[in-house]
């Protein structure tokens, strides 16, 4: 009996606690001149991802969406969200804690922060938009190649 919860506790473990809005804002600073415009706006789109341990196995995960629409050289609005969760995680290794922290969880919040973003952007009274699916896993792996390569090109 002791035996089997030894082996329970050391399952991986993982569980999503709360998740909530960490700071939103909107700034459209050219209307309502921008509103007469024809021409369709310019998108940027920026993703930042931040964990931290929040607590004994509970980390907290932020991902910071900014959308920035111009129209010629004059910003139609700029919005940003910093969605975020408190995650628990346990018995899991340091390279499964990041790709929990930087795949899973992000997974998690980015449809709360795309909702989030096209919400305040409709309220603002322009189109809303609706953000496109992110594959975090791809870029994952493409930080992991970044830092590699960085790694090597110091050790050279």
């Amino acid at each position: 009996m002791a035996e089997e919860q030894t082996q329970e506790q050391a399952q991986p473990q993982f569980s999503i606690e709360k998740l909530y809005i960490k700071d939103i804002s909107l700034e459209s600073p050219n209307t309502p001149e921008l509103f007469l415009e024809q021409d369709a706006p310019q998108i940027e789109l920026k993703l930042t991802n931040q964990g931290r341990l929040a607590a004994e196995n509970l980390y907290e995960v932020k991902l910071t969406v900014t959308l920035t629409a111009t129209v010629g050289d004059r910003t139609a609005y700029l919005v940003e969200v910093a969605q975020a969760g408190l995650f628990r995680v346990l018995n899991v290794t340091e390279e499964m804690l990041g790709m929990i922290m930087q795949i899973t969880c992000p997974n998690i919040l980015f449809p709360y922060a795309r909702e989030a973003v096209s919400d305040l952007i409709g309220r603002a009274g322009f189109q809303p938009v609706f953000l496109a699916p992110v594959n975090f896993e791809v870029l994952y792996q493409q930080q992991r190649e970044q830092q590699a390569t960085a790694a090597q090109a110091t050790v050279q």
